[in-house]
């Protein structure tokens, strides 16, 4: 614990001073990498400590993401006014679930408490039935593509396939000012160490050693008596909230949302980057999202195409590397084993 300590403390001053050192084109994808990171590491407790690979985080990033855009469009309207797309798609009257999210309080809450709640009784929902496994990815993941084309096909509701763009400001700040973008940043890195922080705290918590147990041993942990479904479902839960996080922060950040960050393809992202950091790590998930976002950045400007193809190679690579790594732990205890001599012989 003392050496997790040093290293968020380490961490926290690298992140403090980069704003000094690095571009503001730079920075501004520093306060989305991280914000990534939020996703991965809420992917390390729900698969890392829980053993539930969701492979569609995508949702709860979007729903994030959603909430805080539609504050940021209200809040550029006067009463009475509609969004731009509200009005190009005939649309008279603000639709009633818009409505509170013009006070940004209840825009911030619901940026995580949807998420949370989604997660959590999706998660009740089909652990109570026992569906875990690859059927759970998979059902994760038609639900991110279903999301998607919901977004999409509800243009008049949602922006459509452009999603919800052209934010001007945030609490009274414009986003075009460098000072305000620093303190951003800021704000997500502050944000991301006190999810460090807390999980590290967690972990070793009754809650953090249950979560090892059933991910050991779900059936001799039911056994003892937990609840295992509603252990996984907070689980889950909790990497809904950090995934809506991320999504509204993200948001502010990149200054726009669409379904293309929400559907199949961010969602295996995310995963990607928390098996690069090691699924356990909390450290390690933000750190391989802040390096692969750079590298995804500086691969897509330069190959526009490649990028996809090695999105792909490296989850063909996450599929395979537990795989490779079993068979090379038992190919080493054959060649120590074929080593040795037969008892009561001696060289």
């Amino acid at each position: 614990m003392q050496r997790s300590l040093v290293a968020l403390l380490l961490m926290a001053v690298v992140l403090t001073v980069l704003p000094f050192l690095v571009t503001p084109y730079d920075l501004s994808l520093m306060g989305r990498f991280l914000a990534v990171g939020l996703v991965a590491l809420g992917l390390v407790w729900a698969w890392g400590y829980a053993g539930i690979l969701s492979l569609g985080q995508g949702i709860f990033f979007g729903l994030g993401g959603y909430a805080i855009a539609m504050h940021l469009k209200l809040s550029a309207l006067s009463p009475g006014e509609l969004p731009d797309f509200m009005v190009w798609n005939g649309i008279e009257a603000l639709p009633w679930w818009w409505a509170p999210f013009r006070n940004p309080a209840f825009a911030m809450s619901m940026a995580v408490l949807l998420p949370a709640t989604l997660a959590f009784t999706l998660g009740i929902l089909l652990f109570r039935r026992r569906v875990t496994g690859v059927y759970f990815s998979l059902i994760t993941q038609a639900l991110a593509l279903a999301f998607s084309t919901l977004l999409i096909s509800q243009q008049g509701l949602t922006g459509g396939f452009n999603g919800l763009t052209n934010f001007a400001s945030f609490l009274g700040q414009s986003f075009a000012d460098p000072i305000f973008q620093r303190g951003l940043y800021w704000a997500t890195a502050l944000l991301v160490l006190l999810a460090i922080g807390s999980s590290l705290a967690l972990r070793s918590t009754h809650f953090g050693l249950v979560l090892r147990a059933l991910r050991e041993g779900e059936n001799r942990t039911r056994f003892l008596g937990y609840d295992v479904a509603l252990y996984k479902a907070a689980a889950f839960s909790l990497a809904g909230f950090l995934a809506g996080l991320g999504g509204a922060l993200f948001t502010l950040h990149a200054g726009v949302v669409s379904p293309a960050f929400v559907g199949v393809q961010p969602s295996i992202e995310f995963v990607i980057w928390t098996v690069l950091g090691g699924k356990e790590s909390f450290f390690g998930a933000v750190l391989a999202s802040l390096l692969g976002g750079f590298v995804r950045d500086r691969v897509s400007s330069l190959f526009p195409d490649l990028w996809l193809y090695l999105v792909g190679g490296l989850f063909v690579l996450v599929v395979l590397l537990p795989a490779l790594r079993s068979t090379y732990r038992k190919g080493a205890k054959g060649v120590q084993g074929h080593g040795r001599l037969p008892q009561g012989r001696r060289a």
